[in-house]
Order: C-alpha cells, then sequence, then structure tokens
C-alpha cells in the first residue's frame, strides 16, 4: 500500500511539474479546448446551411391582360389572320389564329399565347403571296396554311389547314392514298351548308378536283391528317365560301419556290391523282 501511495504521489508531483512548465511557456490547455469548440459548431453550421440550400425555381409568367389580349389579336387580323371578333378574349378563332401564325413563321405549333408569342407577333410583317392578283387561293403544303390573295396581290386572309397525310385507305371499294394535289385548280362546284360524303362531313365545300374540297371540319390539327381534302376551321368556312366564287383560281404548292404548272386529275381506275398528260 505504501508503495502504491508512493507511485501515485510521485505521478502526482511529475503532472503538477509538467503543468507549471506549460504555463510558464504559455500553453493553457483549458482555453485552447474552449477556442476549438466554437469552430467545430461553425463548420457544422455551414455543413448543415448548405444542405438546406435549393436551386431557386423559375418565376413563373404573369398571364397576360384582356387588353395585351387585344393588342395581340388586332394585330394579328392587321397582319391578316382570320382572327374572329377582336374583343381581348382568347378563344378558338385566336387560337387558330395564332396557330396560323406560327406555322407562316416557323414557329413550335403550340396555341399557347405567351409573353414571347406576343412579342413576336407584335414586330412581325404580313405574309407574302407566291403570285399577284387577279384574287385566288393559295395552299402552301409545307406551312399547312392557306392565303386569300385580293386582287393587288395583298394576303388578306390566313387560315390554318389540314390536308392529305399521304396514307393509304380504303373507301367506296378503292384502295387510294390520302394525298392533296399540286397544282392549278378552280373552284368547281360549292354546297352550302353540309353535305355527307363516304368519308365523313363536310361544312360549306369548294370543290377544287374531283372529291377535294377546301371545307369546314371539326377538327384541323397542325398536321396533315385529312384524306385529301383541305381542312380549314369551322367558323371561317362559310365566310371563305362567300369569297371564293365559282371559277376562281386555286394554288397549291409544296414550299419551295418554283413556278407551278403541272396540273393534275383523278385517275378513275384506282381513285389516285395524276397529272394530266
Amino acid at each position: 500500500m505504501l508503495f502504491k501511495g508512493f507511485r501515485s504521489g510521485a505521478a502526482i508531483t511529475a503532472a503538477a511539474s509538467l503543468l507549471l512548465v506549460l504555463s510558464s511557456s504559455g500553453f493553457n490547455p483549458v482555453a485552447q479546448t474552449r477556442k476549438a469548440a466554437p469552430a467545430a459548431k461553425k463548420n457544422t453550421a455551414k455543413k448543415q446551411t448548405g444542405a438546406r440550400k435549393q436551386p431557386a425555381r423559375p418565376r413563373r409568367e404573369v398571364p397576360l391582360s384582356i387588353r395585351e389580349i387585344r393588342e395581340v389579336e388586332a394585330r394579328l387580323s392587321e397582319l391578316g389572320y382570320w382572327t374572329g371578333p377582336v374583343d381581348g378574349r382568347f378563344d378558338e378563332a385566336t387560337r387558330h389564329a395564332l396557330i396560323a401564325f406560327q406555322k407562316v413563321t416557323n414557329r413550335p405549333r403550340t396555341g399557347r399565347l405567351t409573353r414571347s408569342e406576343r412579342a413576336a407577333v407584335m414586330r412581325a410583317s404580313r405574309p407574302t403571296a407566291r403570285e399577284g392578283g387577279p384574287a385566288h387561293i393559295e395552299i402552301d403544303l409545307d406551312r399547312q396554311v392557306l392565303y386569300y390573295v385580293d386582287d393587288e396581290g395583298v394576303v388578306t386572309r390566313v387560315l390554318p389547314v389540314s390536308t392529305g397525310n399521304n396514307k393509304d385507305f380504303i373507301a367506296e371499294g378503292w384502295e387510294r392514298t390520302a394525298i392533296t394535289p399540286i397544282g392549278r385548280f378552280t373552284v368547281m362546284n360549292k354546297i352550302a351548308g353540309w353535305r355527307k360524303s363516304a368519308l365523313g362531313r363536310l361544312y360549306y365545300p369548294n370543290y377544287i378536283i374531283g372529291g377535294i374540297a377546301i371545307h369546314g371540319y371539326e377538327s384541323v390539327p397542325v398536321k396533315p391528317a385529312s384524306h385529301g381534302c383541305i381542312r380549314i376551321p369551322m367558323f371561317a368556312a362559310k365566310d371563305l365560301y362567300r369569297l371564293a366564287p365559282l371559277g376562281m383560281n386555286v394554288i397549291v404548292y409544296e414550299g419551295a419556290e418554283e413556278e407551278i404548272t403541272e396540273q393534275t386529275e383523278i385517275d378513275e381506275t384506282n381513285g389516285k391523282v395524276r397529272p394530266i398528260p
């Protein structure tokens, strides 16, 4: 027991000596421990703050006001797009006018009136017809639009259309291809109101060759979807019927700038379109 006590006393004496030496050198272990603790807390706080940081959410676009929508409608109408009443309501007529604008200007065909679309409309210019007067109708198959051109060669009406989708189908026992023929035609027949055909109901059709007509239809998608006819929105069908008398020229072309000289006819043996010899 005395030996153990001696060892303990010796250890205490040695520890006291060591503390004395460290104190004389300016080292304070208690103070160092207190200084290290806040630093550790600070680092932990930084890590926690970093973990809570989230990417900024995109700002929601402010909807257009009635006044701004009316300005867009007025500008579209001024440029020749068929808008219907300019009343500040984004209705089906306005949506079709916007889609026609998006087609003509090669913008995404969304039919959505955003602020970027509004800016594009406000700085746009009137579309240009392929040919000058006299008054006629042009169908651009690439852009999927109809131009009504007046006697001065000015495009006064623009509508979105949906033409033949180039798929094969069978009707009245014939296998046919759903194409809208390219060439020069005239309005050869007209029917006021509804006409029931083997392929569906046509509203105020203007026939240009065989059973192919420009007519109103409930569905006018942004891409070709018909059996060969030229679909236009219902709201404009009656007015176009009145604007397009019998004998009016109709020019159907693809986007390339080339002279249109070919005319076509329906082959009665298979119902397909062929060039006139």
